[in-house]
């Protein structure tokens, strides 16, 4: 296993010529059995990272696996040969990243300053990823990276390609976030408000009649006056009255039958009293006896209350009957069981409470709408002026940076044409459109439109540079940036990227020594094999190695003397 630390105690030989984060973002890759990586581990640190090798010695594996980690879709193809699954890690230091924290923390994700994203890819072509050790979509590994890191490349990740990202550098760059903030605040409520209303409002008509109805229904139980407790007490009313005779019959043999019982009891206790009654048996057999007389006297004394409390009352009867027919009358009407009745009466009543406070609520949601409207013309007015302003500024600072590009005839434009119709937008009363136009008069397209991606890699670059100081995504990756140019070009690029470095953590795949010349850190890349197979490998380079590679990078196959002092010349003028 490879293991490099970028930094790894080695004398690189120059001072980094600008100052540059002290953390960084992406702090570890791990790539284990993806394409021709048998295993590497990459330790990363701030600054400018560059990366070199020959062509199609695997420069772009690792950004590759990393795109992997932030989601892009698998291939089980590229697992090297042989080999079951790719399994792939990356760390990210989020300590400086509050976007990506409270990202987490919603999810229940966050573990510390430390996010670790791992892509798993079988044989079999299953794909597995993770957030923190815990399962994940492919979805959420592209939310969360769009927070971490951006790929400015001809591959996904090209954040300045999504709407949304050019509307928050603008605002960065303006330096209005918390206006556009209010702005968004102020629209959400307004909306939310301004559809309560026109349900309320559609639906007055028709809580018209509910309201009536229900008014009606609850009058009914009202009048109706249910008592609690009362439907059960006269359930069991009717029963005895209409059973009164049987009960009564009933209790006069109950009466008969415990006075015999207890004269029983007594005489059969008189019957043990004799002389030749002795011993603890018949002892026992006296208390029985004797409680048992006691106990059915009472009985009798009980019966005969109640017999007293039993009278054939069909008046009574009538008027028990006449009251539970209105309650099973009206609880047929309400369509529930009667028992029902009292939470039926409370249910109406709530109803009734909210419908008579609509009228209430009409005229507190108009009278709120209309402050939010006022609020957000306020400051969506400030916010359209202040972005008139930073597009102005933003769109001379990258004529003169694309101008330094080679790119002289390529134009930047910022749209901001206005949104139709009246009502609050949460982005603002305009759209925000970052156009460009590579050759004089040609009609301005949007970035995700320009052909070349060479071209879109420096526009890109030259807006971020402009931008930098302002709001940038913590890590940034330019992948072959240097596509199609050379000389005085390629060391500007080179410059910028560099400059950028003191911003951002930039990591740089470039085949051009004056770009190379430039990184903080230099990672050389190589394959190397036999007839059975083909692995990467990764090397940091130290003082010596780079001016071999940067030597290599210039002259080709031969190297020469003269070859290497160009380039240690070229480190010297770069370090001072």
């Amino acid at each position: 296993m490879l293991a490099i630390d970028v930094y790894g105690g080695l004398n690189l030989g120059y001072n980094s010529g600008n100052a540059y984060r002290p953390t960084p973002m992406l702090s570890f890759i791990s790539i284990s059995n993806f394409t021709i990586v048998e295993s590497l581990e990459m330790d990363f640190h701030s600054g400018m990272t560059v990366i070199t090798g020959e062509t199609g010695a695997g420069k772009s594996i690792m950004l590759d696996a990393l795109g992997l980690c932030l989601g892009d879709r698998a291939d089980s193809k590229s697992i090297r040969p042989g080999a079951e699954r790719a399994d792939i890690h990356a760390s990210f230091d989020i300590a400086d990243i509050p976007a990506a924290q409270a990202w987490l923390a919603e999810r229940e994700l966050l573990a510390g300053d430390e996010c670790l994203l791992r892509r798993v890819i079988t044989r079999e072509g299953r794909s597995r990823a993770y957030i923190n050790g815990n399962p994940a979509t492919l979805q959420d590994c592209k939310a969360l990276g769009e927070h971490l890191i951006d790929i400015h490349s001809q591959h996904a990740h090209q954040s300045l390609l999504r709407k949304s990202v050019q509307r928050s550098l603008l605002d960065e760059f303006a330096g209005k976030q918390a206006l556009a903030t209010r702005v968004e605040q102020a629209a959400s409520d307004w909306l939310r408000a301004h559809h309560e209303l026109n349900a309320l409002i559609a639906a007055r008509d028709e809580q018209s009649s509910r309201a009536q109805l229900l008014n009606y229904q609850a009058q009914e139980l009202d009048e109706l006056a249910l008592g609690e407790n009362e439907l059960l007490a006269l359930e069991q009313e009717q029963k005895r009255l209409v059973n009164a005779e049987d009960v009564l019959r009933a209790a006069h043999e109950a009466l008969t039958l415990t006075e015999a019982q207890a004269a029983g009891a007594r005489q059969a206790f008189q019957l043990l009293q004799g002389d030749g009654h002795a011993g603890k048996t018949v002892e026992n057999a006296w208390e029985l006896l004797d409680s048992a007389a006691i106990q059915l006297s009472e009985a009798h004394s009980e019966v005969q209350a109640y017999i007293d409390s039993v009278s054939v009352d069909p008046a009574r009867l009538a008027e028990v009957e006449k009251r539970l027919e209105q309650i099973y009358d009206v609880a047929r009407k309400h369509r529930v069981m009667p028992e029902q009745l009292p939470q039926q009466y409370a249910d109406l009543s709530a109803e009734l409470a909210t419908l008579s406070g609509g009228d209430e609520r009409i005229a507190e949601l108009t009278e709120q709408a209309a402050q939010w409207l006022a609020q957000y013309r306020k400051d969506a007015a400030m916010l359209t002026k202040e972005r008139g302003r930073a597009a102005r500024r933003l769109q001379k600072a990258a004529a003169e940076l694309l101008a330094s590009l080679s790119m002289a005839q390529c134009t930047l434009t910022i749209d901001l044409p206005p949104r139709g119709g009246e009502d609050p937008h949460p982005q603002g009363q305009e759209d925000i459109n970052f156009l460009i136009s590579t050759n004089p008069g040609a009609e301005p397209q949007p970035l995700g439109k320009i052909a070349s991606g060479g071209e879109l890699s420096r526009i890109s670059l030259a807006i971020q540079v402009v931008t930098a100081n302002t709001g940038t995504v913590p890590s940034m990756v330019f992948d072959e940036v240097d596509v199609g140019i050379g000389g005085g070009v390629a060391e500007v690029v080179g410059r910028l990227l560099r400059q950028l470095a003191g911003d951002a953590q930039v990591l740089c795949v470039t085949h051009l020594p004056q770009v190379a010349a430039q990184g903080h850190q230099h990672l050389q890349v190589a394959k190397e094999g036999d007839k059975k197979s083909v692995r990467t490998q990764l090397s940091a380079l130290d003082a010596d190695g780079r001016i071999e590679e940067i030597a290599r990078m210039l002259g080709g196959i031969t190297i020469t003397q003269q070859t290497r002092a160009h380039a240690e010349e070229m480190l010297s003028a770069i370090n001072g």
